[in-house]
This record gives C-alpha cells, sequence and structure tokens, in this order.
C-alpha cells in the first residue's frame, strides 16, 4: 500500500554532476574533473536527496546520463546540473563537448556533441527550480584544426547568450556570453571554488549567491571573467539550502557524537587519544571499549619493555662470557636472561588475549549498532505506514459520499485490489526496437531489405556500413538503444548510392540518363555525339582495315571507361577509364564487403 498510494516526497532535490578532462583528440585539461569532484562533493554536504557525480564521458555516455536523470527529475522538486569541460557555440547555439569528439569539420558538431537544450530537457519536469551551471567556456581546442563547410556559418568565442523559456529556469555561465573562463593556478577554477563557498548556504537567495560568486571570480581573474546568469525567477526567495534542515525523521542518536569521537580515538589509537576519550567519557558503551583499547595498549607497552630487558639480559651474557666471567656470574646472567625471556613471553601472550577482548569488544559494538539502526528503521518504517494508512482512510471516508450508488456495491476486497494495482508499464520489445533501427538503416540509405524487426545477417552489414562512414563503433550483432539515437541523429544519407551504367544519382534514386537526339550514352556514362556513317571501303581498304585490327587484337588491350558510377560521402562521379566497379573488404570487418573502384 505504502508503494501505491504513497505520496512524494516533499522539497526532494536532485543533481548530475559531469566533468571531462581527458579528451581523445584535444589537450587534457587539468581543473573540470577536480572541479566536478569538489562541486558534488558540496551538493551532498547540502543534503539533496541524490547526488550522481560522472567524470570523462563519451557522447552516448552523456545522452544515456541526461536521459536517466530526466526520469529522476520528475519526482523532484529542485534539479541542478553542473557541467566542467570544453563547450562550443555555433550559430548562436551551444554545445557541450564529450571525451571522444574529433570535430573535424563544422558539420561533426551536430553529430559528435550534446545540445545545451538536451540539459535544459532533462530537468524541466523539475516543479519548483531548474538550475544548469555551465563551466565550459574556455577556448575552442578545435578551432584551428575545424573545417568550414560554409564560409558564412559563424563559430564564436566562448559561448552564446541563452534565454530559457521554461518558467523558473537560471542558466549560469562561468564567464559572460562571447567571453572565456580561466582555470587558475590552483587546482580547481576560480568559479568553482566561488560556487562551493556561497551556493551552500542555508538560506541564501540563489540571486544574491551568483552575485557573490561574481565578485570573487572578478577579484581572484583581475577582473578579466565576469560570470553572468540568464533566466529569471519568482519574488520569493529560492536557496539551494534551506534555513531549517528537511525534516525526515525522528532527532539524531545523542550517541552519535561519542561514537565519532570513539572511531577518531580509534583511528589515532594512542594512549594520549584514549586517555582524552576516557576524561571526556568516563562512564558508558563506549567508555568501556575504550578502556579495553587502552589495556591492549598497555600489554603492547609491557611486552616491548619484557623485550627490550631480555635484549639487554642477553647482552650482558654475551658480554661475560667474553670477558671470562666467573661460573657463578655466567649462571646468573643465564639465569637472569631465562628469566627475562619467560617474562617476555608472558608479555607476549597478555598482550594476544588483550587484543582479542579488544577485538571482541568491537565486534559487539559494531552489532550493537547495528541492531540499534535496524530498530530505529523499523519504527521510522512502522509510523510511516501508520500515518499513511490514517491518511488514506480520512481520504476515503471523506470520497465516500461523493461515490456513485453502483461503486459503493463493489466489494471492498476487490476495490483494495484495484488500487494495489499498478498500471502496466508499456516497454519497448526486442523486434519492435530492431524494426525501428531498420527503419532508419533504409532512411539513411544503408538498408535495402523491409523493415521485419528480424535482426539477419543483412540487418548487421547494414549497421557495419553506418559504423564506416558515420564514424561509429556499434556491436552490430545486437541492436541498441544507443545505435538508434545514433541513426535518428543523422538528417541525410549516409552511405553512398552506387547506379548500374546508363544511370546517374538524382538525390537518394538512380534516375535513366536522356540523351536529345542525335546523342547516345558513351563510355564515360555521358551523352556524346553519335559518329556519322563512313563511305563503303574499297577492297583495298578492307585489307588494310582487316590487317589494322590483327594487329590491334594482338597488341594489349587499352583500359576503356566502364560507364559505372560511385557514390560516397564526397557525392557521385563516373568510374575512372581503366577501372571498374567492384567490391572490396571492410578494412574494420574483413569478412564484409563494400562498394569500390578497382582498377588493374
Amino acid at each position: 500500500m505504502g508503494l501505491a498510494c504513497g505520496p512524494a516526497h516533499a522539497d526532494r532535490r536532485v543533481a548530475l554532476i559531469i566533468g571531462n578532462s581527458a579528451y581523445k583528440s584535444a589537450p587534457k585539461l587539468g581543473n573540470p574533473v577536480n572541479d566536478a569532484t569538489l562541486v558534488g562533493g558540496m551538493f551532498k554536504k547540502a543534503g539533496f536527496d541524490s547526488v550522481d557525480v560522472r567524470l570523462d564521458l563519451s557522447a552516448s555516455e552523456m545522452r544515456r546520463m541526461l536521459r536517466e536523470f530526466a526520469g529522476r527529475a520528475r519526482d523532484a522538486d529542485m534539479a541542478v546540473i553542473y557541467y566542467a569541460g570544453h563547450g562550443i557555440e555555433l550559430d548562436g547555439n551551444n554545445y557541450l563537448i564529450p571525451t571522444d569528439a574529433t570535430l573535424e569539420t563544422d558539420g561533426d558538431v551536430l553529430d559528435e556533441t550534446i545540445p545545451v537544450e538536451r540539459a535544459l530537457f532533462a530537468v524541466e519536469p523539475a516543479k519548483q527550480l531548474r538550475l544548469i551551471i555551465l563551466d565550459a567556456c574556455r577556448d575552442n581546442p578545435f578551432s584551428k584544426t575545424m573545417k568550414r563547410t560554409l564560409a558564412s556559418r559563424a563559430i564564436g568565442r566562448g559561448l552564446a547568450k541563452v534565454e530559457p523559456t521554461s518558467p523558473n529556469t537560471m542558466i549560469a555561465f562561468a564567464a559572460k556570453a562571447g567571453s572565456t573562463a580561466s582555470d587558475g593556478d590552483s587546482r580547481n577554477s576560480p568559479f568553482a571554488t566561488a560556487l562551493v563557498e556561497h551556493l551552500p548556504k542555508p538560506g541564501l537567495d540563489l540571486r544574491k549567491a551568483f552575485g557573490f560568486v561574481r565578485d570573487d571570480v572578478l577579484k581572484a581573474t583581475s577582473y578579466k571573467q565576469e560570470p553572468y546568469v540568464y533566466g529569471s525567477l519568482g519574488g520569493d526567495d529560492v536557496p539551494l539550502v534551506p534555513t531549517r534542515p528537511i525534516a525526515t525523521g525522528p532527532q539524531a542518536n545523542p550517541q552519535d557524537a561519542v561514537r565519532r569521537d570513539y572511531e577518531l580515538a580509534l583511528q589515532l589509537a594512542t594512549r594520549d587519544g584514549w586517555e582524552a576519550f576516557l576524561a571526556q567519557y568516563p562512564d558508558g558503551f563506549y567508555s568501556n571499549l575504550a578502556k579495553g583499547q587502552l589495556n591492549k595498549i598497555a600489554a603492547e607497552e609491557t611486552r616491548a619493555a619484557a623485550e627490550q630487558k631480555a635484549k639487554a639480559a642477553e647482552q650482558e651474557k654475551t658480554r661475560l662470557i667474553v670477558e671470562r666471567a666467573q661460573k657463578a656470574e655466567q649462571e646468573k646472567a643465564v639465569a637472569a636472561a631465562k628469566a627475562a625471556e619467560e617474562a617476555r613471553i608472558a608479555a607476549e601472550k597478555k598482550k594476544e588475549i588483550e587484543q582479542a577482548r579488544a577485538e571482541a569488544a568491537e565486534r559487539e559494538r559494531k552489532v550493537a549498532e547495528a541492531a540499534a539502526a535496524k530498530a530505529l528503521a523499523e519504527k521510522q518504517a512502522a509510523e510511516k505506514v501508520k500515518a499513511e494508512l490514517a491518511a488514506k482512510q480520512a481520504a476515503e471516508k471523506a470520497e465516500q459520499p461523493a461515490k456513485p450508488t453502483a461503486d459503493r456495491q463493489i466489494p471492498e476486497a476487490e476495490q483494495k485490489v484495484a488500487a494495489l494495482s499498478p498500471a502496466p508499464a508499456s516497454t519497448l520489445s526486442a523486434a519492435d526496437l530492431a524494426k525501428s533501427v531498420q527503419s532508419e538503416l533504409r532512411r539513411v540509405g544503408c538498408l535495402s531489405a523491409a523493415a521485419d524487426g528480424d535482426w539477419s545477417a543483412t540487418s548487421q552489414r547494414s549497421l557495419t556500413l553506418f559504423n564506416k562512414y558515420a564514424g561509429t563503433q556499434f556491436d552490430v550483432k545486437l541492436v541498441s538503444v544507443d545505435a538508434l539515437d545514433a541513426l535518428k541523429a543523422k538528417p541525410g544519407r549516409v552511405c553512398p548510392l552506387v547506379c548500374n551504367f546508363g544511370f546517374k544519382a538524382d538525390g537518394d534514386q538512380c534516375v535513366k540518363i536522356t540523351c536529345r537526339a542525335g546523342y547516345r550514352v558513351g563510355d564515360d556514362n555521358e551523352c556524346e555525339k553519335i559518329p556519322e556513317k563512313k563511305p563503303v571501303a574499297t577492297r583495298e581498304d578492307s585489307r588494310r582495315r582487316d590487317a589494322d585490327r590483327k594487329q590491334t587484337e594482338a597488341a594489349p588491350s587499352a583500359p576503356q571507361a566502364s560507364g559505372q558510377m560511385i557514390c560516397n560521402n564526397a557525392g557521385c562521379r563516373p568510374i575512372a577509364k581503366g577501372c571498374r566497379l567492384g567490391t572490396t573488404n571492410h578494412p574494420a570487418t574483413p569478412t564484409i564487403k563494400i562498394p569500390a573502384e578497382i582498377c588493374n
């Protein structure tokens, strides 16, 4: 009943932290991983219900993290995303760069990066506050090597200005739009350091907190970097951490402070530490454990003293033998050495006994703490179930007069079953997923067969072609949601179109070549003029022609154009003279054949 009818948690706060440093095609960044770890720890100390810290993510991993976070944001009042790493602005739109991006051309930005709008979509289900913090305004490392496919396409410096359309949404930039941010000379960037300093202050409105962050960053960078916030909130204060801590159950156990001090003394494991603990807590369960630990240390000190005494006696014995001492003195030294050895053995046994007692007491402490925690959890669960049952009964009593007569005649047992039965969840089967991937493969020109949901060898070969021309590395033996997302991200054809002789590529189709009167399709698959008929040759010309023909047949054949066409990402062109259209082994998967131009 608690799972089916329990109310949603009040003031639920969730956060997703991403830090990308280890870029494969760009210089490694030093601070993003450190900044993400620092900010993630800040959100955990602030009491967030869910804090997910992810480092060095690829494009597919970033998409999956955002998709999962959007599911957690549906039940949250406050959703926050923090990103540290490289970012890029293209035609007024902002993109986050994963670690596996290469960005050889400006068109690769659409395929290999994550739009900031995708992060806005992930936080949109939150009920009270949607916050995105972008520490991604560093210099673009791909600007010098990236090729422009269109001269008028603009690649800006830093990130572009963003105006959120959803209410109660804020986007914080480490640097103002059109400028870049500094990593600083320390372990963390000035922006991340200021965030951790001001955001978790209880009761401090976010707008004031980001104002303090701006002031700190300006001072730290000699007024070269100015953070900026876009979006707006209502008139009420919106703190990241409320003034009063969220009450989730009974007050903490008073013994928690004693336990923390005991564990600190246990880490020190010194006589002074245990004596200080006993001076602070002379009585109680943990005091008895501390006394046992102190006895263990005393036994160790006694053993060490006995061992030192035995060593000194052995040295004295050796000295007397060397100096030819009297037999009586030697026997006395031997007896003293024997007694010292027996004392050392006794001290060793005592130490072992005290150590065993201390370990047993420590095990009992852990068992007692676990039992207390279990009892507290069971008590809280029982109180929660009792409160929910009372609320449900009150709601049923309030709604009973408004129910129709027919509903009152339904047996109470059936009503409970209907209330407890969850609605069936619709899921995408393996066949439907395979059929969707096949449909997308047909759309991008990599599959000619029908989309039947059967992931056969033909479908696997088509996904292999897509991996080759799209630069992906999906497992061709299994269909996946990531492969479907990558296919949907392609706006047009990916695999090349190959046409037979007499046909040419027109968009995504092969059309027949039509020549005007007096022209025909030549060997180069282009229209050429039909040569005029020559007059009938004489017998002498016939003999000369036969001789020339024999000489030509005896000579090696000259390469001729095949009249075929081959298409790839760069476009379509005719097969060169002396070459023909054939197949060759795929460079990554030799068992798969792909179209190729073969020349002698």
